[in-house]
């Protein structure tokens, strides 16, 4: 059952424990969405330049790893998480190509292991950790707060799409 309350979670500090709900709840509607589709749901395709659900599963996947790294590990991705995580990251004709006949399954693997991953590192971080400044290469600054609530509003967002396709598959 889904909690409608933004209550700091036990084992964080007060400010993350309160993100930690908000990517949990976010995390739990998308789950109450997709948890009985099958392979050729997955794959829809509405027109030729849509991406399916289980890419939009995985993109959602992607986008928690690479903030992960920037946040945590302070670094950009290595050639081979690129070469994992790149057609999810930039969905389109590749994620078309090579993100497919994936079963529920795999899709809910995939975003629950980035998930377990992203829960451990906040454990070890304070509130403060949130506020720290950072800056990306053409100068602009950014705080992690800000890359974690991008994470949930990327995640809300294709829900959106997913919540569309759904209604074209029924």
């Amino acid at each position: 059952m889904i909690d409608y309350r933004i209550k700091p979670k036990a084992n964080y500090s007060e400010k993350i424990g309160e993100l930690v709900c908000m990517l949990e709840h976010s995390r739990d509607v998308t789950l109450s969405e997709i948890s009985n589709f099958k392979k050729s749901d997955l794959d829809y395709l509405p027109n030729d330049s849509s991406n399916s659900i289980g890419s939009l599963l995985s993109h959602i996947a992607s986008i928690e790893f690479v903030h992960q790294v920037v946040s945590f590990e302070k670094r950009g991705l290595t050639n081979d998480e690129y070469l994992k995580w790149g057609a999810a990251l930039e969905l389109g004709d590749k994620a078309r190509e090579v993100i497919r006949n994936h079963s529920i399954d795999y899709y809910l693997a995939e975003l629950s292991q980035v998930r377990e991953k992203t829960l451990t590192y906040l454990k070890s971080k304070e509130d403060s950790w949130l506020f720290e400044e950072n800056k990306w290469g053409n100068g602009v600054s950014y705080n992690n707060h800000y890359l974690w609530f991008h994470v949930m509003e990327d995640e809300i967002n294709h829900r959106g799409q997913i919540r569309a396709i759904k209604r074209l598959l029924n």
